[in-house]
């Protein structure tokens, strides 16, 4: 097979991705409005008489399991991003002057009940940038991620001396989210070809946490 059989072949799955993923994302609208209508209706009946307490568990049941399959398919894809990114990561942080030496991926901390997990994680002996991967990259998962370094360090002690950066990637990217991301100091991480990218330019000034 040729490179160019290759990148056709490869180009196709990600149309195939993009389509599955939009597909999903009208789902997923469809999931949360029958939740909102199951919580409207469950505020109702309570309102309306205490004797329908058995109604009401049922129907609150329902709204908790259909957040929990929300979450499972919203997961998988995530984890497919996560998969893209990771093996990049080097190579990509290279090319900004950052050699990175470890990967992690998965990383979870707690302390004082307060809790935090990281997508990926790439350090060496001065930076550690936090990787946050989305199948479909909003403006929310900025503003979380932006939380998630905040807390960082008083989570991880072992970094307290490293230069904190963020990084967000995703295969769909909502519009203008990429733009808010790279005002907010973060590089940005797209599919490109058979791999991903960063997208910010040369003169882009990462934050510092």
């Amino acid at each position: 097979m040729t490179s160019q059989e290759m990148e056709k072949g490869f180009q196709e799955i990600w149309k195939l991705f993009a389509e599955t993923d939009k597909k999903f994302q009208e789902t997923d609208k469809k999931f949360k409005e029958t939740a909102d209508e199951i919580k409207k209706t469950a505020k109702e009946i309570q309102e309306t008489s205490k004797e329908n307490k058995e109604s009401e568990r049922r129907l609150e049941k329902l709204f908790k399991e259909t957040d929990i399959k929300i979450g499972k398919i919203t997961g998988k894809w995530s984890q497919f991003v996560e998969g893209l990114v990771a093996p990049a990561a080097v190579k990509l942080f290279r090319e900004w002057g950052i050699e990175v030496s470890r990967i992690f991926q998965r990383v979870k901390a707690e302390k004082n009940g307060d809790r935090m997990e990281i997508d990926i994680l790439a350090v060496n002996t001065e930076f550690a940038i936090l990787i946050e991967a989305k199948s479909t990259l909003g403006t929310d998962d900025v503003n979380e991620h932006i939380e998630r370094l905040g807390k960082f360090k008083n989570l991880f002690p072992e970094y307290a001396s490293h230069k904190v950066l963020g990084a967000v990637a995703g295969i769909v990217i909502d519009k203008g989210s990429d733009r808010y991301a790279y005002k907010c100091g973060f590089f940005v991480i797209a599919q490109s070809g058979e791999t991903v990218k960063i997208l910010n330019d040369i003169s882009f000034k990462p934050r510092t946490w």
